[in-house]
């Protein structure tokens, strides 16, 4: 997946050309790590699915340097053309691990995905397939924007093979195991029952979730304890996990970790521990208030509400594009936090979405090996990554899972990078390719959305949850 050093070189001095002639001058380093790290966790989407509009109105631009495709193959190996769909899709496609399973097709001979069953994800309450689609690109332009002046991974994936529960709990903790010896053993957490009850260590006595292990299905309840990346971060560097997901949602990891949650009872109860009570926030627009009055933690975690969470299957949830931009031109309007450097000059963006959705991708994952293999890696997410210390038009082709988001943050904070022991220790890649500090920073560019942070810090529509899984 790497690109010839012949062509990354070419690309880099075109790219640093254009910097040049915008009258940005290479200088000494500006900083030697970002202070601020932002994970903006959205949901349920494919390259190929939220990212054709990159591809240029002809398809020029697709698939170099884009490795994206309008069409796929199902399992009698006929070709299909995507259809166009809008952003605010009904049709939701099952994305739960079967559904990856299905999408994968896994040739048992080579144990690689052959990328040809989509065709056997059903859609929510319907007999046929929807997974063969594409997002309308002039309903996520703030998305195009971003991946086109800023950098853009051909090859991030999930993690993990399932669906939220896992995907959140992996950005947070670099796994969905109950335990360090059950991560060690491939023992991991995919879906909880029943849903939409209370999860965490809060939930009712009866609650599960559904463990993926080499020796089949077992069941645990939902209250793990191991170590986070809050746990491994220096003494005086803050976090903050935003969600409106509420007290117990599978979308608010901190919730499932033993010691974060610290409940108040065994079974039903709330969490109370010191640092759930000051690190977790139960408003996700509370980080543009945050943003606008310098207040800014070192690391922040931010889950939308299913209205701007880009998951389908309501006709609301369109407000995705324009809540990401949002929360990037509150970071770029920024001049003043921290000794008025401003926000912009010291902060890292990183966009990713927690799992396919159900939607075709025509990547194969790369399958760790056994037992790991048997629910790592998952299919391919996108990922944007926005700092003023990052080249327009950048296009990554490192693997990249969200192990590497984890490298990242241990990078930048000065922690042994793999410290977890998790997938933090299993990636490869650690997203440092996105960034070249001996740039001056960018001047920011707002990026123009339909809704900007006044309608999000305004909007009184009760929250629904990110997914409906």
């Amino acid at each position: 997946m790497e690109i010839p050093a012949g062509t990354k070189f070419a690309l880099r001095a075109v790219v640093l050309g254009l910097l040049v002639s915008a009258g940005l001058a290479l200088g000494h380093a500006q900083i030697s790590s970002f202070s601020h790290i932002i994970v903006l966790v959205q949901e349920n989407r494919t390259p190929d699915n939220l990212f054709q509009g990159l591809c240029g109105q002809q398809g020029s631009l697709c698939p170099n340097p884009y490795d994206l495709q309008n069409y796929g193959f199902n399992h009698l190996n006929q070709k299909v053309l995507l259809q166009e769909i809008p952003l605010g899709t009904i049709d939701d496609p099952e994305h739960t691990h079967d559904g990856f399973v299905a999408l994968c097709d896994l040739d048992k001979k080579t144990q690689r995905c052959t990328m040809k069953g989509a065709d056997r994800i059903k859609c929510w309450g319907q007999q046929s397939s929807c997974s063969y689609t594409y997002t309308d690109p002039s309903d996520v332009q703030p998305y195009l924007t971003m991946a086109q002046q800023y950098g853009w991974a051909n090859y991030m994936f999930s993690t993990s093979q399932g669906g939220s529960f896992a995907g959140h709990q992996f950005l947070f903790g670099g796994t969905s195991a109950p335990s360090a010896a059950d991560d060690a053993a491939a023992i991991f957490g995919d879906r909880a029952f029943p849903f939409p009850a209370a999860l965490g260590c809060v939930a009712l006595e009866g609650t599960y979730v559904q463990l993926i292990t080499p020796n089949g299905l077992q069941k645990a309840y939902p209250c793990f304890e191991h170590n986070t990346i809050p746990d491994i971060l220096p003494s005086n560097v803050t976090w903050r996990f935003y969600t409106s997901n509420g007290r117990g949602g599978m979308w608010t990891a901190p919730n499932a970790i033993n010691h974060i949650c610290q409940p108040n009872k065994p079974y039903g109860g709330q969490c109370v521990g010191t640092e759930w009570v000051d690190d977790v926030d139960l408003s996700s627009q509370d980080v543009l208030t945050d943003i606008t009055n310098c207040n800014l933690r070192g690391m922040s975690w931010v889950v939308p509400t299913g209205q701007n969470s880009d998951h389908p299957g309501f006709t609301r949830n369109t407000g995705g594009p324009s809540w990401v931009a949002s929360i990037v031109n509150a970071v770029g309007a920024s001049t003043n936090c921290d000794d008025n450097t401003g926000y912009w000059n010291n902060t890292a963006i990183i966009v990713t979405w927690d799992d396919f959705g159900g939607f075709y991708d025509h990547v194969a994952p790369p399958i760790l090996p056994m037992p790991e293999g048997d629910f790592q890696l998952g299919a391919r997410v996108p990922l944007l990554v926005i700092s003023a210390y990052t080249p327009a038009n950048y296009v990554d082709n490192n693997q990249q899972d969200f192990g590497s988001i984890l490298r990242f943050i241990e990078q930048n904070f000065g922690v042994q990078e793999g410290i977890l022991n998790f997938a933090d220790a299993r990636a490869t890649n650690d997203l440092t390719t996105f960034f070249n500090l001996n740039l001056e920073p960018r001047v920011f560019v707002p990026i123009s959305a339909p809704k900007d942070a006044n309608y999000f810090l305004n909007d009184k529509t009760p929250p629904t949850d990110p997914d409906d899984e």
